[in-house]
């Protein structure tokens, strides 16, 4: 018979509304104001609650809970007030072994955890926090790597016995002098087959003959790419330490980065981890030579004058033994003997290996350890902010190698836990492959993103509402059954982003108030094409059937075309673009589903094997 379901058809139906409701269900209850508190090691220890909770009391902080999971130790709150009053005297009271960070919890009940069922992310915009535009130095970075050449060109040069005068980095190239043309000529011919990504010239000055060597194009824009995509990888790795749940770190242009921190506040801090150049370098004390000659002016080869912070002045040898590249791990805490803050550090192979050898060949001699840290330092010239990186380096620590070590040891020297807690989480994130500063800098308060979500919703109220007054008045019962599968549209698309748990912005909100627009197109056109055939003169069932059978694949073709467009800007675009794309495509999904099954499902229920004489169409 006509327009009638098999059974197995409406158990599909019910089981995907029944899911779909399920998962949506957690972004009904919102969120709560919250502290999440972490350690190193993720483990928060069994005091730290009742300590929390002390703190609180104290500070006559009221919260509504604190409960600890897999993510540490979590601090609910009624207000945003209360949570940011109670991050500062959290943060003072546990001391900088802990992560304290801003978030939002949600609010849903617990069982809903047992189903994994989450509320979608909301985005900067609609969360508030923290924006961050990093515009990345590639000029440094392709200086770095030329500097390093130096040493691999000496060591080079020495193991196949060819003697040069001196090796210099002049700006973009590296200029090697020698003694004679027949030198030039062999070290070129050998350079040029170990280093294929450098072009090498000739020349002649001062009557010595010079080879210059400099990066090929394509191996400029291969360190450049190699340098944002590094700088991206760190910064993800020290938001993660900064404990933000769904950062977005995206590549913008071609030297760019744009960092988002939604519910994050504490701008001061995020800034000073993000854009921190850290690393550490080891160096042996120059015992062979006098420190009073060398601040004189005489500073031997091979050796460089260094400062404590103090300013007090150390002569150390050039040669670096490992550097902050070669840490595979790092964590702070005191120093068992003399109680001052300390890093743990792990070496890598390769580092071990090396530090193992220098340590057996220098014992009961002093090694170094030297702090390198990159900032930006603005300035006002001609009435505009100008910014520099500056570079500082400074002596942390000096002692004696008692015995040999290799894979790990401890660094003493710093002045603080909250010091050695930072050195240890950018040694852990690794070092940035090209120095960033902050380009553009923007704070939205909680307060704005709850009005962007106020506004959000009210907007899709407001289009839901329209299309339900104008299908029930021009559709009659039909356009009920149009509204009650736009309805379920609505909660499979927030299940949809729920499960896949994607970050929903304003412009994903907009996305979502135009597919309520095209949702009903589907229907709109079959319910014509039903009126088309009740006017042909034939039998409501047999309008009911010709109507969804012929519509279909003019509804197909349409939808298929947008969700393609769809593919396409999420493809291609970026940040609110993507958005837009994933609720659009994911509403264009859902659409089909209902509009054609869920809406035919329900008119069978109604109509499906009656007599009927007319419809209210």
């Amino acid at each position: 018979m006509l327009n009638q379901y098999p059974l197995w058809k409406y158990l599909l139906l019910a089981g995907i509304l029944i899911v779909g409701a399920l998962y949506a269900l957690p972004n009904v209850y919102g969120s709560d104001p919250a502290l999440q508190i972490t350690t190193r090691s993720g483990e928060v220890g069994g005091g730290t609650p009742k300590k929390v909770a002390q703190v609180l009391k104290q500070h006559d902080i009221p919260y509504l809970s604190i409960s600890t999971g897999p993510n540490g130790l979590l601090v609910r709150f009624k207000t945003v007030e209360d949570q940011l009053k109670a991050n500062d005297d959290v943060r003072a009271a546990l001391g900088s072994n802990y992560i304290v960070a801003l978030n939002l919890a949600s609010a849903a009940p617990h069982w809903l955890a047992h189903f994994n069922a989450k509320p979608m992310y909301l985005g900067l915009d609609l969360r508030g926090g923290l924006h961050f535009l990093m515009q990345v130095d590639v000029k440094a970075a392709l200086q770095k790597q030329l500097e390093g050449y130096v040493g691999d060109f000496r060591n080079a040069l020495r193991q196949d016995k060819i003697r040069y005068r001196s090796i210099v980095r002049d700006k973009d190239q590296l200029e090697l002098k020698f003694a004679n043309a027949s030198a030039r000529d062999k070290a070129r011919n050998q350079l040029e087959q170990d280093y294929r990504g450098l072009s090498f010239g000739e020349e002649l000055r001062d009557g010595y003959p010079y080879l210059t060597a400099k990066f090929t194009p394509k191996k400029v824009r291969e360190i450049e790419k190699t340098a944002v995509q590094q700088n991206i990888t760190t910064l993800r790795k020290r938001v993660n330490e900064l404990g933000v749940a769904e950062p977005v770190i995206q590549q913008e242009g071609e030297d760019r980065i744009v960092v988002q921190l939604p519910g994050i506040q504490d701008s001061a801090h995020a800034k000073q981890i993000l854009g921190a150049t850290a690393t550490l370098e080891f160096h042996l004390v120059d015992v062979d030579h006098s420190l009073q000659d060398a601040l004189s002016g005489h500073v031997p080869p091979g050796s460089q004058i260094y400062r404590w912070k103090s300013g007090k002045p150390e002569l150390l040898k050039k040669r670096v033994i490992v550097t902050g590249d070669q840490i595979t791990d790092a964590s702070s805490g005191f120093d068992q003997r003399s109680g001052q803050p300390s890093v743990n550090v792990s070496l890598n192979g390769t580092g071990a290996r090396i530090m193992a050898k220098t340590t057996e060949e220098n014992l009961k001699k002093p090694m170094a350890v030297v702090f390198i840290e990159q900032k930006n330092q603005t300035k006002m010239v001609n009435g505009k902010k100008v910014s520099k990186p500056v570079t500082t380096k400074e002596v942390i620590n000096v002692a004696t190698i008692q015995s040999v070590f290799s894979r790990r040891f401890q660094i003493t020297g710093l002045d603080s836990p909250r010091e050695a807690h930072d050195l240890a989480l950018l040694l852990r994130a690794g070092a940035l492959a090209a120095p960033m500063h902050i380009a553009e800098e923007r704070t939205i308060g909680p307060s704005l993103g709850q009005q962007n979500i106020n506004q959000g919703v009210e907007s899709v109220i407001i289009g839901f509402v329209f299309v339900l007054v104008f299908m029930g008045l021009y559709y009659k019962l039909f356009g009920m059954i149009a509204n009650v599968a736009l309805a379920v549209n609505l909660v499979l698309i927030v299940a949809l982003l729920s499960m896949l748990q994607a970050t929903l912005t304003l412009p994903g909100i907009a996305g979502i108030v135009l597919t309520v627009g095209m949702s009903v197109d589907a229907n709109v056109l079959i319910f014509e094409r039903i009126r088309e055939e009740l006017r042909a003169g034939n039998t409501p069932q047999a309008s009911i059937h010709a109507g969804y059978e012929k519509a279909f694949s003019t509804i197909a073709d349409a939808n298929i075309t947008t969700l393609i467009a769809g593919i396409v800007l999420y493809a291609l675009g970026t940040g609110p673009v993507q958005g837009f794309a994933v609720t659009l495509s994911l509403g264009i999904a859902t659409s089909m589903l209902t509009a054609i099954m869920g809406t035919r499902a329900i008119a069978n229920l109604m109509y499906g094997g009656r007599r009927l004489s007319k419809l209210s169409i």
